[in-house]
Parts: structure tokens; sequence; C-alpha cells
């Protein structure tokens, strides 16, 4: 099994940025707990602060890999573009939050990649990632 973590812009900043919404851990940190709790899945990572770059990644691996975890940040509530990816592949994609984004700003509650998405998940802390796997498994 193929699993692909994609994040975008500003969660390179992990473990530096608002620790208190988004923890102290780096996401580098995380992702290697992930691959050896989960080492019988091909897990990778992507991460980058340019929309073009995510929509190139998602074009990439979109019809070879089982899944891909998305955590697409700001760009879920701006970019449709990233949803009309996401609509033209076939692998499944779960939408990933650190925190509740219902429970921020009104900017936050729309996305556009939930509609396109095989599922949400938000507001559980890094471990939102791992749920994500877990709906691959």
């Amino acid at each position: 099994m193929k699993i692909l973590i994609l994040n975008g812009p500003n969660l390179n900043l992990l473990g530096k940025r608002e620790p208190s919404i988004y923890g102290n851990s780096t996401f580098d940190e995380f992702f290697e707990t992930l691959k050896m709790k989960y080492g019988n899945i091909e897990l990778l990572y992507f991460q980058s602060n340019v929309e073009g770059e995510i929509i190139n990644k998602l074009h990439e691996v979109g019809f070879s890999f089982d899944g891909i975890v998305l955590n697409a940040g700001a760009y879920t509530h701006t970019s449709v573009a990233i949803g009309d990816a996401i609509k033209g592949i076939e692998t499944p994609v779960i939408e990933v939050h650190i925190s509740n984004v219902h429970a921020r700003e009104e900017f936050r509650h729309t996305s556009y990649i939930a509609p396109n998405a095989k599922g949400v998940i938000a507001g559980f802390g890094l471990q939102s990632y791992e749920l994500a796997i877990q709906s691959f498994l």
C-alpha cells in the first residue's frame, strides 16, 4: 500500500508556528513516528507552499497510489484548482486539519476540497493524519 501525505502552505513551520494551535512537534518528527508505526505501508511525504506544486503532486500520484492524506492549509478555503485536481484523479483523498477549523474564523468553515474528498478529519492535532491513514486500511 502506498500513501502520500501532502501538506500545503506554512505547515513546514509546525513546531514553531502558533504552538497553542498546532503544537510543538515538527512534522518531520511526527512523520518518522508514523513510518515506524506503519512499517507495512509505503508512506511518502511532500510539502509545498506553492499551489501549483500541490496540484502537480496530486496529478503525479493520483492514478497510482492507494491514498492521499491532504492538509492543504489555507488553500483548503481558497483553491478551486486543488479541488478540481482532486476531482480529476482516481486516488482517494482524505482532507485533514490539525485544528478544528469550524471553531476558528468564519472563512475557514468553507472547503473547496471536501466535496471531492473521501472524508474530512479535523481537530485531533497531528493524530488527524494517523486517523486518515487508518481510514485507508
